[in-house]
């Protein structure tokens, strides 16, 4: 009995660490790592706003909308268009899954793509909630 409990414990913990962690940044947190990623300057505090109202600034967030599509990680993108779920696919060719790490780089790289094609847009509800909101003050950041 000891031995299995040992089995399942060490192949719960090999799957939750194959899955990557999550991570919840502060809003500065999140600014310096948008910065660094060479997103403009003077949008961050848009994109501040868009993450913190999509995710809550969570890596690990997925959402499952009505019209069965689901938004995935920290920018909430979403497999109607840019990713597949369990395989690689969509307008960012990444799989869904790898955007709920704590490693920004794919989810920034397919992040930029969308916002090149259809700008803060392709975000409607944050889009909404930011344009009618005061932005985040970031200057103690």
């Amino acid at each position: 009995m000891r031995l299995q409990l040992t089995l399942l414990w060490l192949s719960l913990s090999l799957i939750r660490n194959s899955q990557g962690h999550a991570r919840t940044f502060t809003r500065c947190q999140l600014s310096r790592e948008l910065l660094r990623y060479n997103f403009p300057r003077t949008l961050i505090p848009n994109w501040v706003c868009l993450i913190e109202h999509a995710s809550g600034r969570t890596t690990d967030k997925v959402t499952n909308h009505n019209n069965s599509y689901t938004s995935f990680g920290l920018f909430q993108i979403n497999n109607k268009e840019w990713c597949k779920k369990g395989r690689k696919g969509g307008h960012c060719s990444m799989k869904c899954e790898d955007l709920l790490n704590e490693d920004l780089a794919d989810d920034v790289r397919c992040a930029k793509r969308i916002y090149d094609r259809v700008g803060f847009k392709a975000w409607p509800a944050s889009y909404a909630y930011c344009k009618e909101k005061s932005l985040p003050d970031l200057s103690k950041c």
